[in-house]
């Protein structure tokens, strides 16, 4: 049996590999996706102040830690029982809002997009961000860096820092907003509506204009038929800061919709010998290995998944282009609601369409009058014990999950991240790409990097997705002598 490996795989946060195993036919007999780095945050938090969590957890990645500042704040509402008024609700999704932008920016121009402006297999040294903007024009990236560059003036703005925000409180913010302030974010919040309606523009003539690349996004090699998980508001519109969870299936019927602190009830967590990564899988169905249909637990939550999961958007121009995705995906309506779309490489389209949505979104919280209220600090008078706080990071459903003893000390403390989620769906998609593009041994670059097109739609962040149930860590040693013979195996918790 002939090995290939993919190491390291690119273009992702974090670090991995992917190893195919071609049968005597050299057809896919199967592929991995390996993770060799482990995070223990989940660990090490214990025993430390609750109230230091937005600070700790924020340092799992450098990419999203407005994510875990977020879903770390919302916990520790939860978790002293105290209400955030209206304004620091609104003052808080404004802030996440315009890291929704700027995150989506990156892994557009950056992380996906080499793949079609240059080709999946062009040259790989050509095939970057640099690239890119050599084949679209040094103006089309000074926007890119522009709109980098003043969300990221907003973040710092609101969080109180660019990169590692400190602001969240338990029920609070920091810092109020000026009318100072308010009037320049408004400005940048407008810009941020025009990026994102060229950005979908530049989507539709470089992707969707070319029917070699409509006709990758429509092959089976890209296509699963899993369950879709995405916050909504009562209305049943995707929400990124606040709501619901929702899980609908793969014929979009709804399975289930539940408050973030019900997720033990739906959401169970596995291990695999092969990988540091957690396996999450609803409940409600059951775990029936990495597989397709309503009989597998495996779900997906995606920018393509919250979508699926939603009945719409809550802006204009964003629900126009929610429409037109589903139109021109071919998506029947039944009841209401489009029926899911399980292409996977339209996840970087509905990640534009997201991108549109919260600049809108900043639009409509900047020009609130209570956005500018002073009314941003609740005075904590309650004893801690148990609280879950759940946002949409840009990679999916972000769970933070912490107890404490009676003086706010950490005791227990889970974190289901937004790749966690993915993991199975992931490692299904490499195998399925794998199978479906290598065929009779002939493999190339291109064709390589065609499989890592499968994990790269997912935008995964292994760097925030590499943590193990405690004390259950599957672990296999080797060793070897100097002339290659395995001299000794030893293993924990592998089935």
């Amino acid at each position: 049996m002939e090995r290939i490996s993919i190491d390291p795989i690119t273009r992702l946060e974090g670090h991995g590999k992917i190893e195919i195993f071609l049968n005597d036919e050299g057809n896919v007999d199967n592929a991995y996706l390996q993770i060799p780095e482990l995070r223990g945050f989940e660990q090490f938090s214990i025993g430390r102040p609750a109230e230091e969590m937005p600070r700790i957890t924020n340092r799992i990645c450098g990419v999203c830690p407005e994510a875990h500042h977020m879903a770390a704040t919302k916990a520790l509402d939860d978790l002293f029982n105290v209400e955030p008024s209206s304004a620091v609700k609104k003052l808080r999704e404004l802030f996440y809002s315009a890291f929704y932008v700027t995150d989506h920016t990156v892994h557009f121009y950056a992380l996906g997009a080499p793949d079609f402006v240059l080709g999946p297999e062009s040259d790989p040294a050509k095939r970057n961000i640099l690239g890119v903007i050599h084949k679209v024009g040094v103006e089309i990236g000074k926007q890119v860096i522009e709109c980098r560059k003043r969300n990221h003036e907003i973040i710092q703005m609101l969080g109180g820092r660019g990169i590692h925000p400190v602001a969240g409180l338990p029920g609070g913010w920091s810092k109020a907003m000026t009318s100072e302030e308010r009037d320049q974010i408004e400005e940048w919040s407008r810009q941020n509506v025009e990026f994102g309606l060229f950005s979908l523009e530049l989507f539709d003539d470089v992707v969707l204009g070319n029917q070699e690349y409509l006709d990758l996004i429509l092959s089976d090699a890209f296509t699963h038929e899993t369950y879709y998980m995405g916050t909504v508001n009562e209305d049943n519109q995707a929400n990124f800061y606040d709501g619901d969870i929702r899980v609908v299936g793969p014929d979009g019927e709804e399975l289930v919709k539940y408050p973030p602190s019900e997720y033990p009830a739906h959401v169970a967590e596995r291990v695999e010998p092969w990988s540091y990564l957690k396996f999450p899988y609803l409940k409600d169905v059951g775990w029936n290995g990495f597989a397709d249909g309503k009989d597998s637990g495996v779900y997906c939550c995606t920018p393509l998944s919250r979508l699926n999961a939603s009945d719409g958007l809550a802006t204009p121009k964003a629900q126009e282009h929610f429409e037109r995705f589903y139109e021109t995906l071919g998506s029947e309506k039944i009841n209401g609601r489009y029926q899911p779309v399980h292409h996977r490489l339209a996840t970087h389209w509905a990640r534009l369409i997201e991108l549109l949505y919260s600049a809108e979104r900043m639009v409509e919280l900047v020009q609130d009058p209570e956005i500018t209220s002073q009314d941003v600090r609740t005075v904590v008078t309650n004893t801690p014990d148990e609280g879950v706080g759940s946002v949409e990071a840009p990679r999916g459903t972000l769970t933070h999950h912490y107890k404490t003893d009676g003086n706010g000390i950490l005791t227990d403390v889970n974190l289901i991240v937004g790749t966690t989620n993915n993991n199975a769906p992931i490692a299904m998609s490499i195998k399925k790409a794998a199978q479906g593009l290598i065929k009779n041994g002939e493999v190339s670059e291109g064709l390589l990097n065609m499989v890592e097109m499968a994990f790269r739609n997912y935008d995964p962040c292994m760097s925030c997705a590499t943590h193990s149930l405690p004390g259950k860590m599957p672990l296999e040693v080797k060793i070897y002598d100097a002339d290659g013979e395995e001299l000794e195996t030893h293993q924990q918790y592998v089935d």
